[in-house]
């Protein structure tokens, strides 16, 4: 057990010339409390409740100056929730437009991060295999397609955009029947953003887990770090809900590699590291689902052709996201330990992933903590 003398001492007399609320606390705990705590160290809220630590703009040295500059531009662009971590600790946590903590929001396209994490996880004990034809889990005639082209089509091909399934007809991309799933390309030689094709993980999960999807994601990842929410189906599509402060402690799960706090939840590094790194030759800004900043190249949704430069020119090179329809956000920068949060309607952009929203919201945050 460590000494309690010199401890206490330290912080009565830190008391005495201070008087400081943070030091008050402090003593309380004086016993356990390091007087010089590493301030790079990641913090994790509790998973059992509300409560999570929060630091000031001022402690951190930021740009109070920028601070209302960047609120009044999440407002305007029909923000509802924005929230940003440093190592761990809520910095600024705002709700505009009638939004609240409590409120449950939309985390569209975003939530593909999600599912690609579930799939890890489904790999690493073994029920897996993003290797293997979709087929092994999804059963034969899944797709209105010949038998060898369905057996060429793998798991990773739907992490990664690339089944060379339909996409062109713009009423069925949503569509997983038989009929909508046709052929158009080779697997693995085009990159498109085919929600239909990225639905079917749901079903290839539930398949290879022997449990319904839902039941597996809220036994294996939600309970397991503090979120709420659920997933609704809507049409063909599967939609996650939360509170943003459920979709900044996923976040910070990422931020740490998929390790919450002292307990491992993804522990195939491998796996980690293909997912938030370039999957394919096909677009650079791509992983596993997540999108990639700092590339010299990128593809987008609802586009068959390449853009050069960065995703995100504004934002650290080191940026990985998570980009949903109405400009739902979830922004990890491992350099600095941030997880950024922005939640709410339709900012203008009309997009389903990345739009300029993200690179004009990125230079309001730069003006703040640079």
């Amino acid at each position: 057990m460590r000494n309690f003398i010199t401890p206490f001492l330290f912080f009565l007399l830190s008391f005495i010339f201070s008087c400081s609320e943070d030091v008050n606390e402090a003593i309380e705990d004086a016993v356990i409390i390091d007087p010089n705590p590493d301030q790079n160290e990641l913090y994790f809220p509790p998973v059992t409740s509300e409560e999570w630590e929060t630091i000031t703009i001022t402690n951190l040295g930021w740009n109070t100056a920028a601070e209302q500059t960047l609120y009044n531009f999440l407002e305007e662009k029909d923000t509802k929730a924005f929230i940003i971590l440093k190592n761990g600790k809520i910095v600024v946590e705002k709700y505009f437009n009638g939004g609240s903590v409590s409120d449950n929001n939309p985390w569209y396209s975003a939530g593909k991060t999600l599912t690609a994490f579930t799939v890890g996880l489904a790999q690493q004990e073994g029920l897996l295999d993003i290797n293997e034809s979709s087929a092994t889990y999804l059963g034969t005639q899944w797709a209105n397609i010949a038998t060898d082209q369905e057996q060429a089509i793998t798991v990773r091909n739907h992490l990664t955009m690339t089944t060379g399934l339909d996409y062109t007809n713009i009423l069925l991309q949503n569509c997983i029947n038989f009929d909508c799933l046709t052929y158009l390309n080779e697997p693995g030689s085009f990159w498109y953003y085919h929600n239909a094709a990225y639905t079917l993980l749901t079903d290839i999960v539930a398949e290879a887990v022997n449990t319904d999807y839902n039941s597996y994601f809220d036994t294996k990842l939600k309970s397991k770090i503090g979120m709420n929410g659920t997933w609704v189906n809507i049409g063909y599509t599967n939609i996650y809900y939360s509170t943003a402060r459920s979709m900044a402690r996923f976040g910070l799960l990422n931020l740490n590699k998929g390790t919450w706090n002292n307990t491992q939840i993804l522990k195939d590094q491998n796996y980690f590291t293909q997912m938030i790194t370039t999957s394919q030759n096909l677009n650079q800004s791509y992983g596993y689902l997540w999108w990639l900043n700092g590339k010299s190249n990128f593809r987008a949704p609802a586009f068959e052709n390449e853009f050069s430069g960065e995703l995100i020119p504004a934002a650290p090179d080191d940026l990985i996201a998570g980009l949903g329809k109405n400009d739902q956000k979830l922004y990890i920068v491992p350099s600095k330990n941030l997880v950024i949060i922005r939640m709410g309607d339709d900012t203008g952009q009309a997009l389903l992933g990345p739009s300029s929203f993200d690179n004009d919201l990125w230079i309001k945050i730069n003006a703040l903590i640079n």
